[in-house]
């Protein structure tokens, strides 16, 4: 047997493990995240193979979370692709004024920088009160983003991109800095509701105008990429609208009829207040 499929074989075995013993469910994310990831894990922790960590993980509920956090990290920044908050606040936010209340959805928020960039840029266009629920399925990254603390030198990108999104302020208004460090102000942490939630296990979060997941279905394989769209698509009220990554996309999905293009090279899809139902030819009915 080629080293290739005995290390796939080994993976199936932890994910196995992982799923039967606590419920965590990565099977379903693409096999090149997940083997690069596990690879690293283990040769980070320096085991010889993949299939040594599996007794840890059934044996050691400490082990088994540390391996689950390395499984889902997630990269981000704050105004990231500047161009998609530009859009945003041109196309978007418009209609969002319209509205008495919001309630809005940041799924898969990793370290909140998203979340926070959502919420300077709602508080710089609209007036509304609104509510922002942050969600992710790692518990060291929920409580990051709940703390709002940043590196100082990731400030001097996150200006550059605030800039370049349309920001009207100074983005220093924003956070308060010392240590080598910048923390977020009190009031965006306010209007931002951290909470875990497991985007292939869980229900959706009913009645949002805006649901934002970016750079998160592009881990997942084609059914789980099906699942998550569905709950989105559940999630938004009509006339809602959806943001992607923008190496994601609603074409060729089963959810794609519900929805309109806004911005297709931002990722940004409106969903339809009025879907024609199928109109099916005499002989199809027989």
């Amino acid at each position: 047997m080629l080293d290739e499929e005995l290390e796939k074989i080994e993976i199936n075995l932890l994910l196995e493990a992982m799923v039967q013993r606590y419920g965590y469910d990565f099977r379903n994310y693409t096999p090149d995240s997940i083997r690069r990831r596990a690879t690293s894990f283990r040769q980070k922790l320096g085991y010889t193979s993949i299939a040594d960590m599996i007794p840890h993980v059934l044996q050691d509920p400490a082990f088994f979370q540390q391996l689950q956090q390395y499984f889902s990290v997630g990269v981000t920044e704050m105004f990231r692709d500047p161009f998609v908050y530009f859009s945003i606040r041109k196309n978007v936010a418009p209609i969002l004024r319209t509205y008495p209340s919001l309630r809005l959805w940041v799924a898969g928020c990793a370290t909140g920088e998203e979340a926070y960039s959502l919420a300077i840029l709602l508080k710089e266009e609209l007036s509304v009160r609104t509510t922002i629920f942050a969600t992710d399925i790692n518990d060291q990254s929920i409580n990051r983003g709940r703390e709002g603390i940043y590196k100082e030198d990731e400030a001097r990108l996150f200006t550059s991109n605030y800039q370049a999104a349309g920001g009207i302020r100074t983005f220093s208004n924003y956070y308060q800095a010392g240590y080598d460090a910048v923390v977020m102000s009190q009031e965006l942490k306010n209007r931002i509701t951290f909470a875990k939630h497991n985007l292939t296990t869980d229900g959706a979060f009913g009645d949002m105008h805006l649901i934002m997941c970016r750079n998160v279905l592009i881990y997942f394989d084609k059914h789980l990429q099906g699942r998550v769209l569905d709950l989105f698509e559940k999630s938004l009220v009509y006339g809602g609208y959806l943001c992607l990554g923008t190496k994601e996309s609603l074409q060729f999905s089963d959810v794609a009829e519900y929805f309109d293009v806004v911005d297709e090279d931002a990722r940004i899809y409106r969903k339809r207040r009025y879907v024609e139902p199928p109109i099916f030819k005499e002989n199809e009915l027989q």
